[in-house]
């Protein structure tokens, strides 16, 4: 058979792809024979494109539940997409703008109608890229969170929690988007760091003195005096005693309002003195709430300003902003502006800056079911690792807050409540059952369908994706269908950090309110992909490469093992091309090492010279796996790999088959060609999770296989026993021949120069086994032992042993000695400079400690290769 001197990725990896789908491998049903696995994909964005991040997450996940499959576990990994309400609806918006279609002009159905067209378009462009990362999912168990039965799970909890008086609908403060006219989740709201200004501005105090006095208020957001309803400061604060009880005057609209006390004001920030309009700020409502003032809401919508501002109504927040900034200047009410660093609020989806508002939402009471979700981390029933996210995870459980799950949007599933001409409402799964309520509730016997009119709201995307590990086996549907009963609890979710309360929590809670039980046993916490500076890699920072341009140019495999080469889990990235380059490398590596196996001849009459290496790689790597199995099992997957990539590069291709490869054209015994490609199935089975493709096609080169035997279903490896006495003293070997290498290298003596080894050593038996191995790698010509010095050679040190090789006839030991003379002489000068500078006091008291910390290393590194050089000259 002819292998092809270079690796080709693309090739193989479209091929083995194409042949497991073929034949099933991914496939999962119920099998009572066998434990199950299960993972259900965090679903990405119907909107989404493969990025970095997802490339680390799905790489993961493919390798457990690849190991999971050869360990002969029932392996089902769930593939999906979220309809992502805002983000959709966002891209549709535009689509008809393009079209020249505007959707205030269109009805729910023609613009639901647009939607589904641009889902089926684009929707599933991202589950198509991962399968060019390898990602082995279950792809006839896709699911989308707006499918028939997906959909009317979400409905259906949503009346429970309702019947259960869970959902209510009332007014509260909420991150409302302007531009795209909605609420959003805190999760949606993304901060930007930014340089704001601070208004000085003088509210006149109410007296009867005909002399006027003003207290100065400090605000960011001028715009929203109209809105105000009163003025704090701190009870202990001097300054403003003697304004307890007294009112002021909102500057321009001359309206008056009182001065409150509450010792939530911080007598040190701004001037003390705080504007208070709870319609516009979550912490000056709930102030407001304490001292029972009225709320003033002056923005419309779209962010403009409604008649209750009565000044500058209709113009946009920003345009007032500036407009009541000039107004105030000319009125001389204006004291100054500062600058001062700040965060701004703006939308994930459309950019626009965040306004806290006041609004009628459908909210859902979370403190009753947050209880057994808290306890099942706490009390590590769910692991999440590493553990150190459960304190971030008890802060938030502790003190969650309810959860606004409605959205002003078209896209999404809609709340099932109808209202009746009266304003009342009624809940239900379906109009009819909805028209039934209603009629006993209200006593009217002839309400039609037409009477009720639903809710125009949908529910958030986070509220059926809550639900994803029950609803994708249609636990809803059928809670005693086949699936659910066998495939939930899963075993492990992957997913990221910042939405570990947003979903992995909301799932937890669903699990125990749904189902009764966890929704997972695992919580494998990845980190965020950055650059190497550090930034979050994002289309606007022009800073993320194009995972499919890294995969066609190093290999899947080469990109999957160049993420996980510095991915701890919860640890960051830092992405750099080299890590998947060093992938690909690793990659032709194994693939040298297969054609240097393929390429030798058999002789079956020779004897077998390398029992102690076949002994020692099978120990060796029994005791490598089970390390590797120790990571996996405390979810150290990085670890794992690199565990692998030792085995793989320095163990087997470095070291044994350098141990065991036959003299140039020179066939090699059966035994040991039998036991090598035996090793070699071994590695590959614990490398396929990492690198599935190269993996399989070496599998199925290295020989004939049969119909069905194919690499990502074989036998997991099972933990065997090894040699620790074994390994320690391979391990000294393969130190001993690393000296000899490093003294050819400072002597410039030939690689292809056969040496001779003196063993100065109490015990030579233990050396025995090991001489051929010392010979072959070293190029050691003869090895003795002896009991004392030997003199004009170079010696090194190795586990109390000491080894000698003789420079004569090696080196020219005249012109070495003079070298080293020369060598000596300048190091003992620069060491005299050295420690002048050290002893000059003027010198040492005014340089910086880490200048002064850096002579004093040079120092100890001049005497350190002092003593080495003198050493050497002793030795010749």
């Amino acid at each position: 058979m002819s292998i092809a001197k270079k690796y080709s990725p693309k090739e193989v990896e479209e091929k083995w792809y194409s042949s497991w789908m073929e034949r099933g491998f991914f496939r999962s049903t119920p099998n009572p024979k066998k434990e199950p696995y299960t993972i259900v994909i965090p679903p990405p964005n119907v909107t989404g494109v493969l990025h970095m991040g997802h490339m680390l997450n799905n790489t993961i996940q493919d390798i457990l539940i690849r190991r999971a499959r050869m360990q002969g576990k029932e392996a089902c990994w769930v593939p999906g997409t979220d309809h992502a309400s805002i983000a959709t609806e966002a891209k549709v918006v535009a689509m008809l703008k393009e079209r020249g279609i505007e959707k205030k002009d269109l009805t729910r159905d023609e613009f639901l109608k647009y939607a589904w067209e641009w889902k089926e378009k684009y929707g599933g462009i991202i589950l198509e890229q991962l399968k060019k990362l390898g990602a082995s999912c279950d792809w006839d168990r896709t699911r989308f969170t707006m499918e028939e039965d997906l959909s009317a799970a979400v409905i259906e909890v949503f009346v429970d929690l309702y019947r259960k008086g869970q959902i209510y609908r009332g007014v509260r403060m909420v991150n409302w988007d302007p531009q795209g006219k909605t609420a959003l989740s805190d999760e949606e709201v993304i901060p930007k760091e930014t340089m704001a200004k601070m208004y000085h501005l003088k509210y006149e105090v109410v007296s009867d003195n005909a002399e006027k006095t003003y207290i100065t208020v400090a605000t960011s957001r001028p715009e929203t005096i109209m809105a105000d309803v009163a003025v704090a400061v701190n009870p202990n604060d001097e300054r403003y005693t003697h304004l307890h009880g007294k009112s002021v005057r909102i500057p321009l609209l001359g309206k008056e309002i009182p001065v409150i006390v509450d010792e939530y004001v911080s007598i040190d920030f701004g001037t003390g003195a705080l504007k208070v309009t709870p319609a516009h700020d979550l912490n000056d409502y709930e102030l407001g709430q304490k001292h029972n003032l009225p709320t003033i809401d002056i923005l419309n919508d779209d962010g403009s300003l409604n008649e209750k501002a009565q000044l500058y109504v209709g113009q946009d927040r920003f345009a007032a902003r500036r407009n009541i900034v000039k107004d105030l200047q000319e009125a001389e009410l204006l004291v100054k502006i500062e600058e001062y660093p700040s965060v701004l609020q703006t939308s994930e989806r459309t950019g626009a800056v965040i306004e806290p508002r006041l609004s009628m939402q459908w909210w859902c009471k979370m403190d009753k079911m947050a209880k057994p979700a808290l306890e099942s981390v706490m009390e590590d029933q769910i692991r999440l690792h590493p553990p150190k996210f459960k304190n971030m995870y008890r802060s938030w459980m502790e003190n969650v807050r309810d959860w606004c799950v409605s959205r002003q949007l078209w896209w999404g599933q809609q709340i099932p409540a109808y209202y009746l001409p009266d304003g009342t409402f009624v809940v239900a799964t379906t109009k009819e059952e909805a028209l039934e309520i209603a009629r006993k509730q209200s006593g009217n016997a002839d309400l039609q369908l037409t009477d009720l009119r639903q809710d125009e709201d949908v529910l958030d995307t986070w509220f059926s994706s809550w639900l994803w590990p029950i609803s994708v086996f249609d636990g809803f549907k059928d809670p005693d269908n086949k699936d659910i009963l066998y495939y939930y609890p899963t075993n492990d979710l992957v997913t990221a950090p910042e939405i570990l309360f947003f979903w992995v929590a909301r799932m937890i809670m669903a699990g125990f309110e749904f189902r009764n039980e966890m929704p997972f046993r695992n919580v494998y916490l990845t980190g965020i992909v950055r650059d190497a500076q550090g930034r979050k890699m994002s289309k606007s920072l022009g800073n993320s490469p194009d995972p499919l341009d890294l995969i066609d140019q190093y290999g899947a495999d080469g990109v999957r093992a160049g993420m996980l080469f510095s991915s701890p889990a919860g640890n960051d990235l830092l992405f750099d091309e080299k890590l998947v380059e060093q992938g690909r490398n690793f990659s032709n590596k194994i693939w040298n090492a297969f054609r240097l196996i393929k390429g030798w001849e058999v002789d079956e009459n020779l004897p077998c010279p390398n029992e102690t290496a076949i002994n020692w790689f099978d120990s060796r790597f029994n005791e490598a796996f089970a390390q590797i199995e120790d990571h996996f099992e405390k979810f150290r997957i990085s670890d794992a790999l690199l565990a692998v990539y030792k085995l793989v590069w320095d163990d087997f291709c470095s070291n044994y088959l350098e141990m065991i490869k036959p003299a140039y054209q020179q066939p090699i015994d059966k035994q040991t060609l039998d036991a090598t490609t035996a090793f070699l199935e071994r590695v590959l089975k614990v490398l396929h999770p990492f690198m599935p493709f190269i993996t399989e096609e070496i599998w199925h080169d290295l020989k004939e296989r049969k119909e069905k035997e194919y690499l990502i279903v074989s036998a997991w490896p099972k933990k065997d026993t090894f040699d620790k006495n074994l390994n320690a003293r391979m391990d000294s070997v393969l130190k001993v021949v690393a000296a000899i290498r490093n003294i050819r290298n400072s002597k410039n003596i030939p690689q292809t120069k056969a040496l001779d080894l003196s063993i100065k050593v109490m015990n030579q038996d233990g050396y025995e086994p090991f001489l051929s191995i010392i010979r072959k790698l070293a190029n050691i010509s003869e090895i003795s032992f002896v009991q004392d010095n030997v003199e004009g050679a170079i010696s090194f040190v190795e586990a109390g042993d000491e080894f000698f090789i003789p420079m004569e006839g090696n080196i020219d030991v005249a012109a070495e000695r003079e070298r080293l003379q020369k060598e000596l002489e300048y190091t003992k000068g620069f060491l005299m400079s050295v420690t002048k500078k050290l002893s000059n006091e003027r010198f040492v008291s005014g340089a910086p400690e880490s200048v002064i910390a850096n002579e004093r290393k040079k120092m100890a590194d001049a005497e350190a290769k002092i003593n080495a050089i003198e050493q050497s000259l002793a030795s010749l």
